[in-house]
């Protein structure tokens, strides 16, 4: 990119970025931008949970190869049981653009901050303003463990704290899996609601069969996502400016990935993934599925970690009482972070080459190769740091009210954690 145009561009950064971080160069952006590019363009942004650096920095890599925008995300529970925190991924982010030489284009996201009870939207309230202030420049705001209209009103009411030039994901029917599918009606109920009070999201995240974590084909669970409905829910809610974000990917046939474009999706989380690779576990060459083999997962002792630190991570986990293809496999991430992150150059080589060939294969499925300096680009264009959407209320209040809630103000509460 030609470097006059760049940095006229780091001059309209968004505000919090340049106060937080201003001796960086990055190009880190709001996630409005990334989704409006991403719309355009008919393009997927693939959104990575970060649970070691490691992955971030192979992400990047890859981002900053395919001239690709990227988000990288970290769930309000990720927070508590891995190494990455609200707090250091932007110093971290930074870093490693600054390594790669700056330009690759990435947006900070707040990925399914819970909101559960009132309680945990006073400290919503709080936390998320604070993170914003530290540079994160993306929310999605996830209260869909409640009935539909107290969902409604735990998201305006934090929604009300973030600014409207953060990028804002909003979520309805909370994903569990196969067959678990938010409805139309629940979606128009929703969003409508959101924009009657001014709430404006890029982006809905929706129950249409998938999951998070590892599919256990051994034991008959296979990817279920329904195309069909999402493309239903995306006709239905385009009118307020809304597209589809689609939980739960780490796999999917990247055959089917492909195709998401045609269903109204626009942005893309893949999770466990990244995860795998860390821990080099073997994995389904086109969905990035670990193997489970005889209810355990499979150690390939060419990838990722050494073969003697996962043994010791597994004994940890059998102490805990955890199965050993248990998704509760993640809470290693936080015990061992220091171990993982001092390991020798050979194992950090190959974790991030393996994590930049398979960021590279997602940029490819999802349309997004050669967009990152189209964000850059429209920004400057733009000639305003503010990407606060132009978009009209058009939906009525009393649309969306307790008495008229799709499900009758009653939700499916299985007691677990469908959050990261």
């Amino acid at each position: 990119m030609d470097t006059s145009i760049y940095r006229r561009f780091l001059a309209l950064r968004p505000l919090n970025v340049r106060r937080a971080l201003p001796a960086s160069e990055c190009a880190l952006v709001s996630g409005r931008d990334i989704a409006r590019v991403a719309e355009e363009n008919h393009a997927i942004v693939m959104a990575c949970n970060i649970r070691n650096p490691l992955s971030a920095l192979g992400i990047l890599t890859a981002a900053k190869k395919a001239d690709s925008f990227v988000l990288l995300e970290l769930a309000k529970s990720e927070a508590d049981y891995t190494g990455v925190n609200f707090v250091n991924l932007p110093l971290l982010a930074t870093e490693y653009s600054s390594q790669l030489g700056e330009g690759v284009v990435f947006s900070l996201h707040m990925d399914h901050f819970a909101i559960k009870s009132h309680s945990d939207l006073m400290e919503a309230i709080s936390v998320v303003p604070d993170a914003i202030s530290r540079g994160w420049t993306s929310v999605a705001v996830d209260a869909s463990h409640n009935p539909d209209w107290e969902n409604l009103m735990f998201t305006r009411d934090l929604a009300m704290h973030i600014p409207p030039y953060i990028g804002l994901e909003t979520e309805v029917g909370e994903i569990k899996g196969a067959g678990v599918l938010t409805t139309v009606q629940e979606a128009e109920y929703y969003i409508g609601g959101l924009n009657a009070w001014g709430i404006f999201p890029d982006f809905l995240a929706i129950s249409n069969g998938s999951k998070h974590g590892t599919y256990d084909t051994a034991a008959g669970e296979d990817e279920g996502i329904d195309l069909q409905r999402t493309a239903e829910i995306a006709s239905a809610v385009a009118r307020y400016g809304v597209t589809i974000a689609q939980h739960g990917i780490s796999g999917t046939p990247l055959g089917k990935v492909g195709h998401f474009r045609e269903y109204g999706i626009n942005k893309g989380n893949v999770g466990t993934l990244w995860q795998n690779i860390v821990f080099g576990l073997d994995m389904d060459s086109d969905s990035g599925n670990a193997v489970i083999d005889g209810g355990s997962y499979v150690k390939r002792p060419d990838k990722g970690i050494p073969a003697e630190l996962w043994n010791r991570m597994v004994t940890f986990a059998d102490n805990r009482g955890w199965p050993r293809n248990s998704g509760d496999y993640k809470k290693l991430n936080l015990p061992f972070h220091n171990e993982i992150m001092e390991l020798s150059g050979e194992y950090r080589t190959r974790i991030l080459a393996e994590t930049e060939k398979w960021a590279l294969r997602f940029f490819d499925a999802f349309g997004s190769v050669g967009l990152g300096s189209e964000v850059i680009k429209a920004i400057v264009e733009r000639g305003d740091w503010n990407s606060a959407p132009e978009r009209e209320i058009i939906a009525d209040r009393g649309a969306s009210n307790a008495a008229n809630a799709p499900d009758g103000g009653t939700a499916c509460d299985q007691g677990k954690d469908y959050s990261d």
